[in-house]
């Protein structure tokens, strides 16, 4: 039995996410139907984490058990080779037995894309998230700074998780800019959920001015109502999974 590290990234405009389910169409389950091809075993494969519907991936981690005898470094070319056009594995590798992409994970990166132009764009339309009015980079830049270090995040999550524990780390916030695209980067060793999404929210509301209380205030109020609205899922992306 072999344990097998695989990087993928996607495009997750056609999936209901990452969780495969018995009734839409998920990441997960077309990868397994995909290595069944290549295989003919029906494996799990393990992320480092669920994506939700819509959000896309530069860097998904996750494992699965086999006992095929394909070199690592030939297993992305016939994968690929079974998937779709809007997911592709960029590398695989053999490691320990008892690694789980999941389990093992200690940090992530994600990138959210916001395009802040009058009128929308159809080449970024399904990538990033069209703000037609006019925003104040320099306040985002510095409210953002707020999020970094170990807070209570518990405004910062939608209803319907079970999570009990909501402090979190947040290690960096990237903010830039570039002909009207912006980006924003957070690195953390853990998210709530729609917690990225929540934050790019609320600092697109700081941003217009429909937010008066700083990021300090709205942290340590640890009120949902506090914060912004939740960010459309289509401009969020899993850039890195850090172990």
């Amino acid at each position: 039995m072999r344990n097998l590290k695989i990087t993928l990234q996607y495009n997750g405009k056609n999936y209901c996410g990452w969780q495969k389910q018995p009734n839409a169409l998920g990441i997960q389950g077309t990868v397994e139907k995909a290595v069944y091809e290549i295989t003919k075993e029906e494996v799990k494969v393990t992320a480092s984490g669920r994506t939700d519907a819509g959000v896309h991936a530069l860097g998904q981690v996750a494992n699965f058990k086999t006992e095929s005898k394909i070199p690592a470094d030939r297993l992305p070319d016939a994968l690929n080779a079974k998937l779709p056009k809007d997911i592709s594995i960029i590398s695989c590798e053999e490691v320990d037995i008892d690694f789980n992409a999941r389990y093992n994970a200690c940090g992530k990166t994600y990138r959210y894309l916001i395009y802040n132009k009058p009128y929308r764009s159809p080449l970024y339309k399904d990538l990033s998230y069209h703000v037609r009015y006019d925003m104040d980079l320099d306040k985002i830049r510095l409210e953002a700074k707020s999020l970094i270090g170990t807070h209570d995040f518990g405004g910062f999550m939608s209803s319907g998780s079970s999570v009990k524990d909501t402090v979190r780390t947040i290690y960096d916030v990237n903010i830039q800019e570039n002909d009207g695209m912006i980006s924003i980067e957070v690195s953390g060793n853990g998210f709530l959920y729609n917690m990225v999404r929540i934050i790019v929210g609320t600092l697109v509301d700081i941003g217009r001015g429909r937010i008066k209380h700083n990021m300090e205030e709205i942290i340590n109020s640890k009120s949902r109502s506090m914060c912004g609205h939740t960010a459309p899922a289509h401009g969020l992306f899993l850039k890195k999974v850090n172990y």
